[in-house]
């Protein structure tokens, strides 16, 4: 009974994960861009469904900044500002009546609704491109965009083409 129960969970888990944002370009259910605000600064926005985890969201913030540094021929970038832009609602399930018959008496049981958050990860970060020179010294607090890209890059779940 453990087995099937086990298998069940791992089931329902695979299900709910095949839900969340994928790294995409972003469209009605999330996703990520990003938009030049002068030559070397960019805003980077992600945003995520509800089934969506907030650590997910920051690994695709943080992976188009590195893409969009080395495309831009950059080889650190520094994060400028952050915003947290985590949307939350609520939602609802409607209450049920259900009423049996025995004989000539009828029961009726209520059974309430139930209330539920819905958290929808989302963050918007200000990056500046920085273009070092071979063998100089990055500066504090700087991103290494290659190293971002490698390390994040594998575990990003990309949609089916």
């Amino acid at each position: 009974m453990d087995m099937k129960r086990f298998a069940l969970v791992a089931v329902a888990a695979v299900m709910l994960s095949a839900c969340q944002t994928q790294y995409q370009d972003m469209g009605a259910t999330g996703g990520v861009t990003a938009a030049p605000i002068t030559n070397d600064t960019y805003r980077i926005s992600s945003r995520g469904n509800g089934f969506t985890d907030a650590t997910t969201i920051q690994d695709y913030t943080l992976l188009k900044a590195a893409e969009v540094t080395l495309a831009a021929g950059g080889s650190h970038f520094l994060v400028v500002t952050s915003n947290d832009a985590t949307r939350r609602s609520v939602g609802s399930t409607p209450g049920t009546f259900q009423t049996n018959v025995y004989g000539n008496t009828a029961f009726t049981t209520y059974n309430p609704g139930v209330n539920y958050d819905i958290v929808k990860p989302g963050q918007d970060v200000i990056i500046q491109v920085l273009k070092l020179p071979s063998g100089a010294a990055a500066p504090p607090g700087s991103f290494d965009a290659q190293q971002v890209y490698n390390n994040i890059n594998p575990r990003v779940m990309r949609p089916k083409k």
